[in-house]
């Protein structure tokens, strides 16, 4: 039996909404415009399919799972915040709805690097690149 061409095609859009939403949500947290995580059913709400539908779809669609692409960007954000010097790193984490500690573990389970080896290595590197530059 031949799967129809629009199922892929709603497959593709349910991901798009996905990850639209996802984005819209992390600038949400960023901003402090939002103060709590969703979860998958929040975001199976907001693009009205069942939570586990959607979890199957993203998967089915992209090869990884809702989580992947949240915990994905979260550490895409994570890295930028931590390239501003100004910021404590626990201020990071309550801005990300984490406590200090959770989010430490967070972050070195995804980079292998806690988040203040993550900043020293990442101003390091920039150190390095000027000295490079001004020999």
């Amino acid at each position: 039996m031949k799967i129809p061409q629009k199922f892929f095609a709603r497959q593709h859009e349910i991901a798009a909404d996905f990850l639209k939403e996802l984005d819209k949500h992390l600038d949400d947290i960023v901003s402090g415009r939002a103060t709590e995580m969703f979860e998958v059913r929040d975001f199976a709400d907001l693009i009205h399919v069942h939570p586990t539908h959607l979890s199957n779809t993203i998967k089915s669609a992209t090869g990884h799972s809702p989580c992947y692409f949240f915990e994905e960007r979260l550490m895409e954000i994570s890295k930028s915040m931590l390239q501003n010097v100004s910021m404590p790193i626990a201020e990071i984490a309550r801005t990300l709805t984490y406590d200090p500690s959770n989010f430490t573990k967070f972050f070195k389970h995804f980079s292998g690097q806690t988040p203040k080896q993550y900043r020293e290595s990442y101003f390091q590197s920039l150190a390095s690149k000027k000295e490079i530059v001004t020999i």
